[in-house]
């Protein structure tokens, strides 16, 4: 089997989680960082063992490069999908794929004329932790799954950040940075979501950054830091969900599934394992569900699409996956700017959990 071949736009802090897992799993060959920054660029390049940087126009051109994994800031995430398509190559996205519905359904439409996929981030949904929850969900483990709750709190991201003014901007807050992980698993659950109402406030109007070159430099919040969201699902299945940016109190990665026989409390939905804990009516007791499966990073979703693409098989973490999460956040949005209830216009089918001996570790 010939690896795949993968170029990285954007050698900002994300990249490093991405290339050190994409350097290692043996379906993918990174050959290509790209960066406004070329010596940005150049020191990720040599520090995970990749051949070439430089421009991302110079990344297009190579011919050997099969999927761009595409780093950017959100504000131009679709604007550089859409140049990836251009030049041929598979996109994978980090989240969102979009700013709004519109431009997300462009991208799609793009790369289904030209014949090639988008796949988006978040793929933690397909780390051993969650996984293992919904096959435990899948196979009856709580009867009926009904409802869930999620919670996302913390004080903000500025204080360990050295660059978080734009998880403040548009496209960033804790509804659009954080969300996506929280609404993909419940996609992955429950399917399809109806309706959203929501309400949201902001607790500062600028912020002050904590840590780095940068401390103490104040900038402005462009976007609510807190969205209260109740997200309804096909046949009467809900989830109340809070992403918050200004919690002193934090509590973060956490997801429950409630059913007919039980409850599920899954794992943190941003990362790639943890054990989830399952309790049962009339068991005094819960039984703990320890993650099976490896140990899992950033650019698994990669390994998927690459082998959905060679195999002929749909991608978990796909653009209309991603494009429905979006709709969700984008409703929640909304729906807590008007005041009224949003209905969600987009599906998606069903998406199955990964057989569990799945590995991106291991060549297929």
């Amino acid at each position: 089997m010939t690896a795949a071949g993968v170029g990285v736009v954007g050698a900002g802090n994300i990249s490093n989680q991405y290339l050190a897992n994409l350097t290692r799993f043996p379906d993918v060959e990174v050959r290509f960082v790209a960066d406004l920054d070329l010596d940005r660029a150049a020191a990720q390049a040599q520090a995970y063992g990749v051949p070439a940087s430089g421009t991302v126009d110079e990344l297009l051109a190579r011919d050997h490069i099969d999927v761009v994994v595409n780093l950017t800031v959100p504000a131009v995430h679709a604007e550089v999908g859409h140049r990836i398509l251009a030049a041929g190559k598979h996109v994978w996205s980090e989240k969102p794929l979009a700013l709004d519905r519109d431009a997300a359904a462009a991208l799609l439409a793009d790369a289904a004329d030209r014949g090639l996929r988008v796949a988006c981030a978040p793929d933690t949904v397909l780390g051993a932790g969650v996984q293992t929850a919904l096959r435990a969900i899948a196979r009856g483990d709580i009867g009926e799954p009904l409802t869930a709750t999620t919670m996302f709190h913390v004080p903000g991201p500025e204080s360990w950040h050295p660059s978080p003014d734009f998880l403040f901007a548009l496209g960033g807050g804790p509804l659009l940075d954080m969300g996506p992980y929280y609404v993909t698993t419940l996609v992955h659950v429950f399917g399809s979501a109806t309706r959203v109402q929501a309400v949201a406030s902001t607790s500062r109007t600028t912020r002050t950054i904590g840590s780095g070159p940068r401390a103490g430099e104040v900038f402005p919040v462009e976007v609510p830091t807190h969205h209260a969201a109740l997200i309804e699902f096909g046949e009467g299945r809900s989830a109340q969900s809070t992403f918050s940016f200004q919690h002193a109190l934090p509590r973060n990665g956490f997801v429950e599934v409630n059913g007919t026989d039980g409850t599920l409390v899954l794992p943190d939905p941003n990362a790639f394992d943890g054990g989830s804990t399952l309790w049962r009516y009339g068991s005094e007791e819960p039984t703990a569900l320890p993650a099976e499966g490896p140990e899992l990073g950033r650019g698994a979703g990669v390994v998927d699409l690459v082998r959905s693409i060679r195999d002929g098989g749909t991608e978990r973490a796909s653009g209309a996956v991603a494009a429905h999460v979006l709709d969700i956040l984008l409703g929640v949005q909304d729906a807590a700017a008007t005041g009224s209830a949003v209905e969600i216009g987009s599906a998606v089918p069903p998406v199955a959990p990964l057989p569990e001996g799945w590995d991106p570790t291991v060549p297929s």
